[in-house]
């Protein structure tokens, strides 16, 4: 049985299934520039930080990327934001979680100000003591920027009880640059070959929760 006090989650492909969202926001922005994409090929963007993203997967300069990112956000804040699920099972866990007097932190890439409202939209924000997300003007985007952050602010001094969970590598690399716990979910957008170096691998929410209580 594992002792943790504080669970940070990741959102996007971890609580919730973002992918028509992010994938129309994404055409929407590349279509500005002339250039059509299939729906599979931007998979890729959930996860890491926008701006990078349409650098590495579309050969973008800086500034560039910067005006993709806010074609993206002219979609997104409208309509992506809202082509949304949760996934079955994840209010019932975070339920149970504050039942048991866990702490639990949402630790996202995506903005603040939208992480916010997407927890609204699903009525689980009750749930979460904190809230740590991107800035809007892209200063704060990388993940191990925000655990640091989410740690800082909330005041977790002792990280050998807090965890991190997610489905990328972004979240397992993020976590163990501040000596925390790290969960792969296997249900989301990162392989089991990508999760490797986590400490725990959750198939599903019921093992995820066996983890985490």
């Amino acid at each position: 049985m594992n002792n943790f006090k504080y669970i940070l989650f990741d959102l996007d492909g971890t609580l919730t299934e973002p992918a028509l969202g992010i994938t129309n926001s994404v055409k929407y922005a590349l279509k500005k520039f002339g250039i059509e994409a299939e729906r599979r090929e931007l998979y890729k963007f959930i996860g890491p930080p926008l701006v990078d993203s349409f650098m590495e997967f579309y050969g973008f300069d800086y500034e560039k990327a910067m005006k993709a990112l806010e074609y993206y956000r002219e979609y997104f804040s409208v309509k992506g934001i809202f082509e949304n699920s949760i996934f079955d099972g994840v209010e019932e866990m975070l339920k149970n979680l504050k039942a048991n007097g866990k702490k639990v932190i949402l630790a996202t890439s995506k903005p603040e100000k939208y992480a916010i409202q997407i927890l609204e939209h699903f009525k689980i924000e009750k749930y979460f003591d904190f809230v740590a997300g991107a800035t809007m003007d892209e200063k704060r985007n990388r993940k191990e920027d925000v655990i640091e952050y989410a740690i800082s602010e909330f005041g977790v001094k002792d990280t050998e009880k807090a965890v991190m969970v997610g489905d990328r590598k972004y979240d397992i690399e993020g976590a163990h640059a501040f000596n925390l716990k790290a969960v792969g979910v296997l249900f989301g957008y990162g392989s089991a070959e990508e999760l490797a170096d986590a400490d725990y691998q959750a198939e599903d929410i019921d093992t995820l929760s066996k983890i985490l209580l």
